[in-house]
């Protein structure tokens, strides 16, 4: 039942999710069912997997409560049938918790108390509206503990109003009025004006729930838990009374305006709040997932981000007062050299220039990285200056900071302090930014949108599921890998990397794939996991080298055979593989997806799957002044939100760009148009210097295509400007102020 609903809910079938489930409760990752066990999953892709790994939990979530819920109404003796098939129907937590409403264990209610007076058999009668004066049954129930009659009626009142509150009807229809008519409204708590505002954009603000972007979700909430904003979220008021009374009221019976009396206090004290909450953590709930999936999609952006490759690299840490921290490296990253250089004071230049050049020749540079913060675009300014005819790239050093104080790199680099360990992270960076991010927690980058009012556990899971996603499509040299590289290989963890780490030291490198079950604790099931993700060039067998599974070497060397050619004669060479009739290799175990991978990845063994770098150059602008509106300049994208892109131009302060103004087709995600690091070219709108705010088009420079498509229809997307709120907050997780 559960696999026939998740491949409905996916629209795949059942033996996919039945054989994914099944590799998952073996051990399996999910990038070695991505990639080695397509004829299992029907090529299923690691998006699909995951999706199917995130509906087990919830429906494991799902039983877990439902048992909770069957033992708490058992012990209560209360079960019955017919409530035990009401719970067996139950498809969702909601409805499972709207039926366990009557039964679920709280304080004592006004209800509660009504009926310890014996005042139920009242409030049924009410209820009946046979056309008697309630008051005058109310007589009849009063005694030492119900004085009066309206004591006596509002007893009554009050077992109706919650009798309403836990009717499965009633919460279902207000449930519905509120997915299509409830407003999400917000007001600044009075008195608090001034300190709230950063929030002005919410002082009065009404948004329906069913249209509310995520990011002014998290904006409000940021507003509320701060203390500066009031939330509430209801619809009209009539329409829920209107729904409860056609539901309760029957005619224009004496009873009625009891009930009606009852409808309200059942909606404003029970069901309002109540529905209100449960719309507040689906809204926060909603708005935490499209967050992190923005940061989940930009990291994995930035970590397959493009690499110099292994090339001799010159890194500068720029800086004023202290100096710029100068590292040479060689083309695996090794430290060679460090020194400072003053390139920014007049009487120092010369020895900063001759610094720079003879390092450059002492250690045959091929490339010069520069860090893009406080003196970046400066110093790139001053090397660019030396005409020294090698390639500069400006690097971005978010996180270095974090990586230089890290444990990590007081490991690597005990003896060097924290500005040789910041300048030789952005040298890496440069050279392969996935092998050197990996050492620095996802959440220090700077990608995202609120990613600090999310939940941070689920965060953490999601980026950490991105980073080894990342690491295995590209896949790692098990020669110079790093402990933090290699524990995000699949089936490895930190565990076994520092073990990898300590053997590969010991015994003077690893030679082959093979080698790698001699490191302690790594057994058959892990090496079956990493294997074909760990590159070792130079092995003693040639598909060491290659993407290739242990487990398919077999196949590989049979094909060499067939073809009377050696497999190392065979890797590369396009026009023999051409040959290979696939069909003829299918057998147990190995079916034609698998094999038609095995074709591709001889084809072009160890491909990298990421673009090759290219220098750019900012305009001749260094800070927000030397902007006003009108210029065009080209730029690079930093930072993707829902609403808008983020620009950096060269001046500090990266721009925004808002999603209206990044096409002239009409986008609802930026991330339809654009990608992290891309370069394009933006016309300054507008510069606010009092608040450091650059608005900024891409459209605009570009001319509007002849045929402009229309719109799409249907739902309304909410593409008005930009509150400051936003920009400000985006920019402070960006800037991490």
């Amino acid at each position: 039942m559960f696999t026939q609903t998740i491949a409905q809910k996916l629209n795949i079938r059942t033996t996919q999710v039945d054989a994914v489930l099944q590799l998952l409760a073996e051990g399996s990752s999910i990038p070695f069912i991505a990639r080695y066990r397509k004829d299992q999953t029907g090529a299923l892709d690691e998006v699909q997997i995951q999706q199917i790994r995130d509906e087990q939990e919830l429906y494991k979530g799902f039983t877990e409560r439902k048992e909770v819920i069957v033992k708490s109404i058992t012990e209560q003796g209360k079960m019955t049938d017919a409530l035990q098939a009401l719970l067996d129907a139950a498809q969702t937590i909601t409805q499972l918790e709207d039926i366990y409403l009557p039964y679920k264990p709280k304080r004592k209610t006004k209800a509660d108390m009504a009926k310890e007076k014996g005042l139920q058999p009242l409030a049924e009668m009410i209820l009946a509206q046979t056309g008697d004066s309630p008051e005058a049954i109310a007589e009849k129930f009063l005694n030492e503990k119900v004085l009066t009659v309206d004591e006596a009626l509002q007893g009554a009142r009050d077992i109706i109003a919650e009798h309403i509150h836990e009717d499965l009807t009633v919460r279902d229809k207000l449930r519905m009025l509120f997915e299509k008519e409830a407003s999400v409204i917000s007001k600044v708590v009075e008195g608090k004006e001034d300190e709230a505002a950063k929030y002005r954009d919410y002082f009065s603000f009404s948004n329906p729930v069913s249209r509310i972007p995520s990011h002014r979700v998290l904006a409000i909430l940021r507003g509320f838990l701060e203390g500066f904003l009031r939330i509430s979220i209801e619809p009209a008021e009539e329409l829920a009374l209107e729904i409860i009374e056609g539901l309760y009221v029957k005619g224009m019976s004496p009873s009625s305006m009891h009930i009606r009396k009852s409808a309200r206090d059942a909606y404003k004290r029970l069901l309002q709040p109540s529905l209100e909450t449960e719309f507040r953590t689906k809204l926060k709930t909603e708005a935490d997932e499209e967050a992190i999936q923005v940061f989940a999609e930009n990291l994995r952006q930035l970590l397959l981000g493009p690499p110099l490759g292994n090339k001799r690299v010159l890194a500068l840490d720029p800086g004023y007062r202290t100096g710029c921290k100068l590292v040479c490296l060689d083309d695996a990253g090794v430290l060679l050299y460090h020194d400072v250089i003053f390139p920014h004071e007049k009487n120092r230049q010369e020895a900063a220039a001759r610094i720079v050049r003879d390092s450059i020749r002492l250690y045959q540079v091929q490339a010069i990285a520069v860090g893009d913060g406080t003196a970046g675009r400066e110093t790139e300014q001053f090397i660019h200056s030396l005409q020294t005819g090698l390639p500069v790239f400006l690097v971005n050093e978010d996180g270095a900071s974090v990586y230089s104080a890290s444990e990590t790199a007081r490991r690597e680099f005990p003896d060097h302090d924290i500005t040789v360990r910041g300048a030789v992270s952005i040298g890496r960076r440069l050279m392969d930014p996935l092998a050197e991010l990996v050492k620095i927690d996802p959440k220090s980058i700077g990608v995202g949108q609120y990613q600090h009012d999310v939940n941070q556990s689920r965060l953490k899971e999601r980026l950490d599921q991105t980073v080894m996603s990342c690491v295995n499509r590209v896949g790692v040299n098990l020669h110079t890998a790093s402990r933090e590289l290699l524990s995000y290989v699949s089936g490895i963890g930190p565990t076994l990397a520092a073990q990898i780490v300590q053997y590969r030291t010991q015994a003077g490198g690893i030679r082959n794939r093979a080698e790698l079950l001699k490191v302690p604790r790594l057994g058959e099931k892990a090496f079956e996991q990493c294997a074909g993700f760990l590159r070792i060039p130079g092995s003693d067998h040639p598909l060491d080298a290659s993407a290739v599974h242990p487990e398919s070497y077999a196949v590989v060397e049979e094909m060499a055979e067939d073809l009377g050619v050696s497999v190392q004669a065979l890797i590369g060479n396009v026009a023999l593989l051409e040959k290979i009739d696939i069909r003829k290799y299918i057998r147990e175990g190995l079916g034609q997806l698998s094999i038609r991978d095995i074709v591709a990845e001889l084809k072009k063994p160890g491909l990298d799957p990421r673009p090759e770098a290219t220098a750019f150059s900012f305009a001749q602008v260094f800070s927000i002044e030397d902007l006003h509106p009108g210029m065009e300049l080209p730029g690079i994208v930093t930072n993707l939100t829902r609403f808008g892109a983020f620009v950096d131009v060269g001046v500090k302060q990266d721009g925004l760009v808002h999603v209206s103004e990044i096409a002239h087709r009409f986008i609802k995600d930026p991330a339809e148009a654009l990608s992290l690091q891309q370069q394009v070219m933006v016309k300054v709108l507008e510069v606010d210097l009092s608040r450091k705010r650059i608005v900024l088009s891409i459209k605009q420079t570009m001319p509007a295509p002849v045929n402009q498509a229309p719109k799409p229809k249907g739902k309304k997307v909410d593409q008005s400007p930009l509150p400051m709120t936003d920009a400000l907050a985006a920019l402070k997780e960006k800037f991490g102020r």
